[in-house]
């Protein structure tokens, strides 16, 4: 494989534009993220793949004890989801920062959940607020990114509303995040970026330097969600894999590691793939099986 960025051209062409049902339009108008080298890939994980033993009521996982497994399955990074922090004061940031250095983990980045739908006022004000807050936080944690979601439209808001809405929200916390080093990384996540088409129109329309795509691989569910896949990674800074997929109409299959790696390093792509863990099973008896079949598919692909 070439070592060489793939030109805009190419880059589409890959994506798969044609069979996501994209817009000729939509498409021409993003440029992917221009990278130098081959696809460089390090495997990560969310805390959310926890979110069972860190909520438990009795003797729940800490977050140092989530940073713990991560050592102890070998991962590079780690993404701290902000839902687990009953604690943001600078002290206790600062010591999850060192515990991660000392187990040899980045942290990869950092995740928040909110609502960038909502019309101008305080609950808007408020979303903001959290994103801006975490800002902070992520810059004290030594996390370079955040991942943040469009929101749900609301009732009687017209498609149009609602996306000048997300861009100027979003690239309201972009100028922030920017003056403090972070990057925002819009998920596909239902609403507004339940397509590829939806969330690179979003991409296109944003003003920034400082944004780009947190690509989920479970989150589409077209006919073709590989073809989405392939359609958003030339503009993923980071990258959420979930172990299973599911088109329309069909129930969920596992994911196929191998293709999923191949759409990411013909991107060139180069960054972190943090397994985010969802399924049935007790993710202490599962991940260790799913890190080993990723860590398969990253070596062969």
């Amino acid at each position: 494989m070439s070592n060489a960025h793939p030109t805009r051209r190419q880059a589409l062409a890959r994506a798969g534009i044609a069979a996501a049902g994209l817009a000729a339009g939509t498409a021409q108008a993003i440029e992917p993220i221009v990278r130098k080298g081959p696809a460089r890939l390090k495997l990560g994980v969310c805390a959310y793949s926890y979110r069972q033993l860190l909520t438990r009521k009795e003797e729940p996982m800490t977050l140092e004890g989530f940073l713990e497994k991560a050592a102890e399955l070998d991962f590079d990074g780690v993404e701290l989801t902000s839902y687990y922090f009953k604690d943001t004061s600078p002290a206790f940031l600062r010591r999850i920062r060192a515990r991660a250095f000392a187990l040899g983990l980045d942290v990869a980045g950092t995740a928040v959940g909110n609502n960038f739908c909502l019309p101008a006022g305080p609950a808007r004000d408020k979303q903001v607020e959290n994103v801006k807050k975490w800002v902070e936080h992520s810059e004290a944690l030594g996390a370079p990114v955040i991942r943040i979601f469009a929101g749900s439209k609301q009732k009687d808001q017209s498609d149009e509303d609602a996306h000048k809405i997300l861009v100027e929200t979003i690239e309201e916390c972009c100028a922030y995040a920017g003056e403090h080093g972070i990057f925002l990384a819009l998920e596909n996540h239902g609403g507004p970026t339940a397509t590829a088409e939806g969330t690179l129109g979003i991409l296109r329309d944003v003003k920034s330097s400082w944004f780009g795509a947190n690509l989920d691989t479970g989150n589409f569910h077209s006919a073709d969600p590989y073809a989405e896949i392939a359609a958003v990674a030339p503009f993923a800074i980071t990258t959420h894999v979930k172990v299973e997929v599911s088109a329309a109409g069909q129930k969920a299959q596992p994911a196929d590691f191998a293709r999923i790696v191949k759409i990411l390093r013909e991107a060139g792509y180069r960054g972190y793939l943090s397994i985010e863990y969802e399924a049935k099973e007790d993710p202490l008896t599962a991940l260790p099986r799913h890190v080993k079949a990723l860590r398969e598919a990253m070596r062969e692909a």
